[in-house]
């Protein structure tokens, strides 16, 4: 009995190495797996191609070193190297890389590592491979990795492969991602490009900035609509939301205000019309409007907001000031009651309506992003243009957070010109 027991004993021992080792095999295991999933989820962060491409090469050298780039393929054309992490001279010849983009199609994640076109050329000290961009049928270029000493192994580009797998389903995405915008960019800039004519006593001037390179179009629009006896009606509205839907709903806004200013109604009862209809159309997004009846023989002004912001008046002498009035709902809710305010408009004195990107920045209130605009001063004698490229410059709107629509008039003649 006691010699069996100390087989027993001598038993356990011989077991404790064995399960240390299956435990740190499953740690181990386990921390290549985070690792893994970290990387994954670090790909595809944002709707930016290029963004999507720098986050595949780094993923690519964090987990496997060496040198990674990624070659873009659009249409039957292949870009040079970009987003380059690591040393850019251990990377094939571009040559190779181009040729296997234009050919490339995706293995099985079961495959070898000879079907991830391991660069057989390469110098003995040196190891490449390329991964195609492939997501469905199509293919987006390749990520071509490398690296000084020893040939990858087939686990290596299998991970390889996972990462450029992943990185192109979001390529893809993000190519559709652009191409709506793009729709919705040539639907809006063909309408604010055409404006109504307005009378000859009043110079208009129109501006258009789409928010940031990869920002996507919203629904700010500007349009003038000539009146009886001289009048013309002033307009900026922002549809809420963002896309080629907001642009199509700035379009209905925007005929419909065409249709109801025909018939020369008062600026706060063409508003009132505007809701009525908007709001029995179920998939119409709201919108903010502002609507400015100038009329140069009277001399004056008269506003009605849809929940839209105060414009500003330029005296002759530069100085700015912003125009009170009574702020009703926005388009498309339904609940109406809309009111107007009037204000003098001599010549040589600049209205200026604009939408919120103009002003509104994050984390700011807006009463302060008001005053930033009101605080502005101009030399005597500017043309409108000159005009708005100061207020777009001074406010900083080329690097707004949402597409600005700013719209300027001026009257110039003293006498009422008949339609």
């Amino acid at each position: 009995m006691p010699a069996d027991n100390g087989h027993r004993r001598a038993a356990a021992g011989d077991e404790e190495p064995l399960t240390t080792a299956k435990t740190a095999d499953a740690v181990s295991a386990g921390a290549r797996l985070a690792a893994l999933r970290d990387a994954l989820a670090g790909i595809g962060t944002t709707l930016d191609e290029s963004t999507t491409c720098a986050e595949l090469t780094r993923a690519a050298v964090r987990l496997a070193g060496g040198t990674a780039a990624v070659l873009r393929r659009t249409g039957r054309t292949i870009s040079g190297y970009e987003e380059i992490t690591g040393d850019a001279d251990v990377l094939p010849d571009a040559r190779w890389a181009t040729a296997v983009a234009r050919e490339a199609c995706a293995p099985a994640l079961d495959a070898t590592a000879e079907p991830w076109l391991e660069h057989a050329g390469a110098p003995r000290t040196r190891a490449a491979l390329c991964a195609p961009l492939t997501s469905g049928e199509d293919t987006y270029g390749v990520l071509v990795w490398a690296r000084a000493g020893q040939p990858p192994h087939p686990g290596e580009a299998e991970l390889l492969g996972l990462l450029a797998e992943r990185a192109a389903s979001h390529i893809r995405h993000a190519r559709a991602y652009e191409h709506v915008n793009r729709t919705a960019g040539d639907l809006q800039r063909a309408l604010l490009a055409e404006p109504g004519r307005p009378h000859p006593n009043l110079d208009v001037a129109i501006r258009y900035l789409p928010a940031g390179r990869h920002a996507v179009v919203g629904g700010d629009w500007c349009e003038t609509v000539r009146l009886h006896f001289g009048r013309t009606l002033l307009v900026v509205g922002d549809v809420m939301g963002h896309g080629l839907e907001a642009a199509v709903d700035m379009n209905a806004y925007r005929s419909s205000l065409r249709y109801i200013a025909s018939a020369d109604l008062p600026p706060h009862r063409v508003l009132r019309q505007m809701d009525e209809i908007a709001s029995r159309e179920a998939d119409r997004r709201p919108a903010t409007c502002l609507l400015a009846g100038v009329d140069p023989g009277r001399r004056q002004v008269t506003l009605s907001s849809a929940g839209h912001l105060p414009p500003v008046l330029i005296s002759r002498d530069g100085e700015t000031t912003l125009l009170p009035l009574p702020v009703g709902p926005p388009l498309g809710t339904g609940l109406g009651g809309y009111e107007s305010a009037t204000h003098p408009l001599t010549e040589g004195q600049t209205l200026v309506l604009f939408t919120d990107g103009l002003v509104e920045r994050r984390g700011e209130d807006i009463d302060r992003s008001l005053d930033r605009l009101s605080a502005l001063r101009f030399p005597g004698g500017e043309g409108l243009d000159q005009v708005l490229d100061t207020i777009l410059s001074r406010l900083d709107a080329r690097n707004a957070e949402d597409d600005v629509a700013v719209l300027a008039g001026r009257p110039y003649s003293r006498q009422a010109v008949a339609p």
